[in-house]
């Protein structure tokens, strides 16, 4: 096997487990969304906004706790893991407002 043979074989392999690790990911971010819309019944049915900056606060308080690869700092920065879940948390509050649309029509 040629070396550029051999560097094809590993992007292959570890593109396979990126291929893996996206699946689980999109399966976590589904089960979030359920939460989420029954979070979003909750609030529509007590008149309760959508946007709770306090709790925001929170979650990224937890994710950066989180952050951990065994008993080690994940290599994840926490600035980027910040930047992810802030996204996370937009779209939430998207699929909660659409939701909550789709109740009132």
């Amino acid at each position: 096997m040629t070396p550029e043979e051999a560097a094809q074989a590993a992007l292959a392999e570890c593109r396979e487990q990126i291929d893996e690790v996206d699946r689980r990911l999109v399966g976590l971010l589904n089960e979030r969304v359920l939460v989420v819309q029954r979070i979003g019944e909750i609030k529509q049915n007590s008149g309760l906004n959508v946007y709770e900056p306090n709790r925001e606060k929170k979650v990224l308080e937890n994710v950066l706790g989180s952050n951990i690869l065994g008993t080690e700092k994940g290599p994840l920065p926490d600035e980027a893991a910040v930047r992810i879940f802030e996204r996370i948390m937009d779209e939430m509050r998207t699929i909660q407002r659409d939701r909550m649309r789709e109740k009132e029509s």
